[in-house]
């Protein structure tokens, strides 16, 4: 089983800036930890149950990240693409109301929908994969059967 996770240079990016981000704060999580240990009685010490709480959860999305980055393989979109890839950025119009919308294919670690950046993954995702300008897709979505016209693709 491939257990890869792809990811556009820049998710791998933000990816790795969240990853320092997170370590830089475990001294200040232990020293919050010290501190409330100094107080006496852990068994009724809110302060220090707060704080290992935090460090426990801390801990979890720094090991979630590593694993992340440790299964990583960059994907990058070398040039004009005739086809959907990740990393395209894609324009759809909703066959039906004529909504158009414009979405960054990305790998499912990096997904992030109120950003426009959906999951190749996800049914929209597959669904435009090896896409070209022009095809409809069909998709179905919790409001039922949608169908979308590619209007553009941009590497």
């Amino acid at each position: 089983m491939d257990d890869r996770i792809p990811m556009t240079p820049e998710g791998y990016q933000q990816l790795k800036a969240e990853l320092e981000r997170l370590v830089s704060e475990r001294p200040k999580i232990a020293e919050i930890i010290a501190r409330a240990r100094a107080y006496g009685d852990l068994s009724e010490n809110s302060e220090y149950h707060s704080a290992k709480e935090k460090q426990a959860l801390l801990e979890a999305k720094i090991r979630e990240l590593e694993y992340k980055l440790s299964r990583a393989f960059i994907v990058t979109n070398h040039g004009a693409s005739h086809q959907v890839t990740l990393g395209c950025r894609v324009t759809l119009e909703d066959t039906l109301t004529g909504a158009v919308f414009t979405y960054k294919l990305v790998g499912p670690a990096e997904a992030n929908p109120e950003l426009d950046l959906i999951s190749a993954a996800s049914p929209v995702g597959q669904a435009l994969l090896g896409r070209e300008v022009g095809q409809l897709i069909e998709v179905q979505t919790p409001r039922g059967l949608r169908t979308y016209k590619i209007l553009n693709i941009e590497p």
